[in-house]
């Protein structure tokens, strides 16, 4: 490939700017997309990038400025027009049909059809679904639900789905979020494919070493400007998040000097059922101990066990033996009741598990404690309103208001809406499972302060975590799972990255020392 062919742009956004009222989301921003390249774009939530992708697939136009395909300006009408010149994108928010099969989802509004177009070729559907799932190395059924699917393999039908479409050029709006480490190498292997068959790739994400690891060019977007550019050869993490958040990476991380209180949880002998195999368990004999004001953190992969755990303690998902103790006393009974006794969980999934779409970012808040506020039987909205209004002022979260949509808020944002959430029940002891998923790098540090101030104020905090950097920064003591068995519980500062993995994936049998 010659050095014209591989630098001229197939994809470019010429100076665009995109305002949504009175906000600019976009301030004169241009970016080249070259073929057989993977372009990584960084930025905290609310810099930009998901709307500057969106207006580079044809979702949103442009207010000012405009997109050219091969060099001339194009202003398609929608995503499909889009779709049809070349140009896919995989949204950072699943927009699949949980009712209708993975078959029907790959193949929705583009059908095969035979007999004249009068019936769908199922057959013909079915084939190329299994094709399509077998080059990301999944052998689920067509005709499955997606209803049915864990969220990673949903992540996968959607990225199915985009291949599908023959791209030229193929946005990837967070794409490995929801995905295990085995996956997101099979996600990586495409993606070189891609790239060697002259596919323009552009890719979103805020697991900043991960992205870095197949990105050829990068750009930075803060605020809604472009404020570098650069080829992924000339850069490193630490380039990058100070281009990003304007400081250095190891200030994203909260110093602790811990006070430990009283044992809170106690957690003896924990097993807990696969829910998707019953058979087979997927927590095996686990035991811990977490004191007031000590903040524990749980490091594993995709399949490790660390969600089944996490929710079984919070009574989402039934106890197959053992015991679990909340300051003293015996912990049973459904959700409600657990958070009556003082235990909250900030699930993984925010949209599905953690906030209700149609309702305000104060609706939100107050939804898990709203008997709070009842008198007699009216609710007293004033003292709703002062305490969601105390709870949005504290979790910092960045919103016009109590009253505006969920939906308007970025993921990071919302992310702190579910904290909070949490947080009104008043728990005694605070569950976080993967916290910072779908998190940008400025959020996390946000998240992660404030998981340290409630940890300081004397609440017991244990949340999950599958990145190695935050497992070996954050927590004052990590646990490590490995396919439902805790293999190691030990102080971050003690171990290496290496190492961690390396118990993570279950290479390492010596036994650690364990700390009480």
């Amino acid at each position: 490939m010659t050095t014209a062919t591989r630098t001229a742009p197939v994809l470019r956004a010429a100076d665009v700017t995109k305002v949504y009222g009175g906000t600019q989301a976009l301030k004169g921003v241009s970016l080249d997309i070259v073929a057989g390249r993977t372009m990584v774009l960084f930025g905290e939530n609310g810099a930009g990038k998901s709307t500057l992708m969106k207006i580079l697939s044809a979702v949103e136009s442009p207010s000012t400025g405009h997109i050219e395909l091969d060099g001339r300006p194009v202003a398609f009408g929608n995503a499909r027009q889009a779709a049809d010149h070349g140009i896919s994108i995989i949204h950072q928010e699943l927009s699949l049909c949980p009712n209708l099969s993975i078959q029907d989802n790959l193949f929705l509004g583009r059908e095969h059809t035979h007999q004249g177009g009068v019936l769908v070729d199922r057959a013909a559907q079915r084939k190329l679904a299994r094709q399509v799932l077998g080059r990301l190395d999944e052998s689920l059924d067509p005709d499955a639900l997606v209803s049915e699917l864990r969220l990673g393999q949903q992540q996968l039908v959607e990225i199915a789905r985009a291949l599908l479409q023959q791209a030229r050029v193929l946005i990837m709006d967070e794409p490995t979020s929801a995905l295990s480490a085995p996956e997101v190498e099979v996600l990586f292997h495409v993606i070189r494919e891609l790239k060697s068959a002259g596919v323009a790739i552009v890719y979103i994400s805020h697991h900043l070493e991960e992205a870095l690891s197949i990105a050829d060019d990068v750009a930075v977007l803060r605020d809604g400007r472009m404020v570098a550019t650069a080829r992924a050869e000339d850069v490193d993490l630490p380039w990058i998040v100070r281009k990003m958040v304007g400081r250095e990476q190891a200030s994203l991380f909260p110093a602790r000097e811990p006070a430990l209180g009283a044992a809170a949880l106690e957690v003896e002998e924990l097993s807990v059922a696969d829910p998707t195999s019953p058979g087979r368990l997927a927590v095996d004999s686990v035991s811990l101990t977490l004191r007031a004001g000590e903040m524990v953190g749980i490091y594993g992969l995709m399949g490790s066990g660390r969600t089944e755990l996490l929710e079984c303690l919070a009574g989402r998902l039934p106890v197959a033996s053992g015991v679990v103790r909340l300051q003293g006393r015996r912990l049973t009974g459904d959700i409600r009741r657990r958070i009556a006794a003082g235990l909250a969980l900030v699930p993984e999934d925010r949209q599905r598990d953690g906030l209700v779409q149609s309702m305000t970012v104060g609706q939100n808040i107050s939804l898990a404690s709203v008997s709070r506020f009842v008198r007699r039987v009216l609710l007293d909205r004033r003292a709703e309103a002062d305490a969601v209004n105390s709870t949005i002022a504290g979790v910092t979260v960045k919103t016009a208001g109590a009253d505006a949509p969920i939906g308007s808020l970025s993921g990071g944002n919302q992310q702190k809406v579910v904290i909070g959430k949490a947080l009104m029940t008043g728990p005694r002891v605070l569950l976080l499972d993967e916290p910072s998923r779908g998190v940008d790098v400025g959020a996390k540090a946000d998240v992660f302060k404030m998981m340290a101030q409630q940890a300081h104020n004397g609440l017991a905090v244990l949340f999950s975590t599958s990145e190695a950097e935050e497992a070996l920064h954050v927590p004052d003591r990590l646990l490590v799972l490995v396919r439902g068995r805790l293999v190691a519980d030990v102080h971050p500062h003690e171990i290496t990255r290496d190492r961690l993995m390396s118990l993570a994936d279950g290479a390492d049998t010596t036994d650690e020392a364990h700390h009480d």
